[in-house]
């Protein structure tokens, strides 16, 4: 019986996906976009932290790494809490009207994707940059500069950092849901349609967007071991 449901389930999700079923894909375009932003913005606020924990001490130093290399483990409900606290009607950025928007499910993933690429950031840039830093500050480039000469020098390892989040936050589901609503066609992703068809006993669309969620994650991985080999290969 399970094993008609599992062949049943995948040639009704392959129909789907080839006949282009508007909910597969407006799920799929959701989850794609909101962690594509999400993982653009993460990007850009962990990696000066990252520049600041490779290349500077300071007392609270070696607290803040080890803070980050355990929030890599945290639970994404937990970040869906702390974010619906913060936004949710009554609360002080309540009036925004953040609750069960596509910018919450963005805030969310922001949150949980930080220490994600500030942590391995940190990491590639502590293994591979101090020596293009020393360099090109006994060049007499300016900080700006020796900072672009050391991004370029671990690319290779920062891409892998970005890689990382994008494919956690692809496939997370606590914040979406908590954040989001699972709203149809507006804030319902690959991972949040999964749970409600599953629990309705929609097995083919379930499966559908389970296939396309996993070629996303290859796409991710392939991307992530490429950066990993260009380092290798670098190094």
């Amino acid at each position: 019986m399970s094993e008609s449901i599992l062949a049943e389930g995948i040639q009704g999700a392959l129909k789907l996906i080839f006949s282009g079923e508007q909910r597969v894909y407006s799920a799929a375009f959701t989850s794609v976009w909101v962690a594509s932003i999400s993982t653009t913005a993460a990007f850009l606020l962990g990696m000066p932290l990252a520049f600041l924990l490779a290349f500077n001490r300071f007392p609270g130093r070696q607290a803040v790494i080890t803070l980050l290399n355990t929030l890599l483990a945290l639970p994404t409900v937990v970040v869906g809490l702390f974010v619906y606290a913060l936004i949710r009607r009554g609360s002080w950025l309540g009036p925004l009207d953040l609750l069960f928007s596509p910018s919450a499910m963005i805030i969310g993933q922001v949150v949980l994707a930080v220490p994600i690429v500030t942590a391995l950031g940190h990491a590639a840039l502590a293994a591979g940059g101090k020596t293009a830093r020393e360099t090109a500050i006994s060049l007499g480039a300016s900080p700006v500069r020796a900072a672009a000469t050391t991004a370029w020098e671990t690319r290779f390892g920062l891409m892998a950092a970005l890689a990382a989040a994008g494919g956690r936050l692809i496939s997370e589901v606590g914040v979406s849901l908590m954040l989001g609503g699972n709203i149809a066609g507006y804030t319902r992703s690959l991972t949040t349609a999964i749970a409600l068809e599953t629990s309705k006993g929609e097995f083919a669309f379930a499966f559908a967007l389970g296939i396309i969620l996993v070629m996303l994650a290859l796409v991710v991985n392939f991307l992530l071991r490429y950066a990993q080999g260009k380092g290798e290969e670098a190094a």
